[in-house]
């Protein structure tokens, strides 16, 4: 009677152990959006142009490095910090951030800098819309403004674009 009832319980448990397996040995997490995630972020730039001043902020894993007309300077950044930015850069849909609408169009007419994000991940970079300076489309705010809190600790801009 023990047999029988082992025999029964033998392809049950095997099913349970190699569901429980499988579960185990999937790669990407599933956001809520339905996206699997496992790409890794290795960059994220800013770019602001206006006449007269070129800007690229680059954001790595440890550093921070800005580039205003040419003058570069290197900042520390925290692994703490870059873990955030991460974070922000992660709840973007990267396939369509080039096609993002800028809710101003001050630079147009020089009343702003000509801004876009670059993220790159994998190898591969994705570049955002231009927007005006302080003014990004909605879906890069938490971002641009988790990007803009470490620039404004760590360096002195002058105010204009940086709102």
């Amino acid at each position: 009677m023990n047999r029988k009832l082992l025999i029964a319980l033998i392809p049950v448990l095997l099913c349970n152990v190699n569901c429980t397996s499988q579960k185990k040995g999937s790669s990407g997490a599933i956001t809520s959006n339905g996206v699997q995630k496992k790409s890794k972020v290795q960059k994220i730039e800013i770019t602001e142009q206006t006449r007269g001043t070129n800007r690229l902020i680059t954001f790595t894993s440890g550093s921070t490095t800005t580039s205003v007309n040419g003058n570069i300077s290197v900042a520390v950044l925290s692994a703490a910090d870059w873990e955030n930015i991460v974070k922000q850069a992660e709840l973007i849909d990267l396939d369509k951030i080039a096609s993002l609408t800028a809710p101003s169009e001050g630079r147009y007419g020089d009343r702003a800098f000509a801004s876009s994000i670059l993220i790159t991940v994998d190898g591969k970079t994705y570049e955002s819309s231009t927007f005006d300076s302080g003014a990004p489309p909605k879906e890069l705010e938490n971002l641009y403004r988790e990007l803009f809190k470490e620039i404004k600790s760590k360096q002195k801009f002058s105010k204009k674009g940086l709102r």
